[in-house]
């Protein structure tokens, strides 16, 4: 108010451009996003994107396509492997934002004090996960290279869940690095559990 200029220079920029430098994992389009917007979407972001992932699990089950019998018409309202997926890629994903707000909470308590604070950094968190949306196209358009853009659309999202923490907590570059670290680690720990519980059944 004393300039009377706008801080967020992001205010006067069109969306389109606003995205772009948020796909970008630029720091200040994350700022506008988180805090001067008013999106809504984080809830049902989060569930679009474990259901491409749990898709993306199904189609990689072998004996989901295993079945060709062209009398079973209904195969693919019956297939409860997918609701299994979803359930184990929805497991996997609490595990991991766990994990970070475990790491958060034990290397800076000051951060994360109120009940505001722990929501803002789960929006934070579920919006920046938007980069599983790619999953489709990767599945769609299936290629020799698919593995290796799976692994890249991985680390895209990593990167961004940095930068969300980042913003939020408006902390260095480390910090967030040791929370993913360690929300991974719980992660792979859940995946490993479930894939026990799968062979001893």
């Amino acid at each position: 108010k004393s300039c009377q200029k706008p801080v967020d220079k992001y205010i006067e920029y069109d969306p389109v451009i606003i995205l772009i430098n948020a796909v970008l994992c630029k720091a200040q389009a994350y700022r506008h996003i988180l805090f001067n917007t008013k999106i809504n979407i984080h809830g049902k972001l989060c569930i679009f994107c474990l259901l491409c992932e749990a898709y993306l699990r199904w189609l990689q089950l072998q004996d989901s396509s295993q079945n060709t019998d062209p009398d079973d018409l209904i195969r693919y309202a019956k297939e409860w492997d997918f609701y299994r997926m979803f359930g184990i890629a929805s497991l996997e994903q609490t595990s991991f934002l766990v994990g970070i707000f475990i790491s958060l909470w034990w290397m800076r308590p000051e951060m994360l004090k109120t009940k505001s604070d722990f929501i803002l950094l789960l929006k934070a968190l579920l919006l920046s996960s938007y980069g599983k949306l790619l999953l489709i196209p990767a599945v769609i358009w299936e290629h020799d290279y698919t593995p290796l853009c799976l692994a890249f659309i991985k680390v895209f999202v990593l990167i961004s869940n940095s930068q969300a923490i980042r913003v939020t907590l408006n902390l260095n570059r480390i910090l967030p690095w040791l929370a993913i670290f360690f929300g991974l680690i719980l992660e792979n720990g859940v995946v490993c559990l479930v894939q026990k519980l799968r062979w001893d059944v």
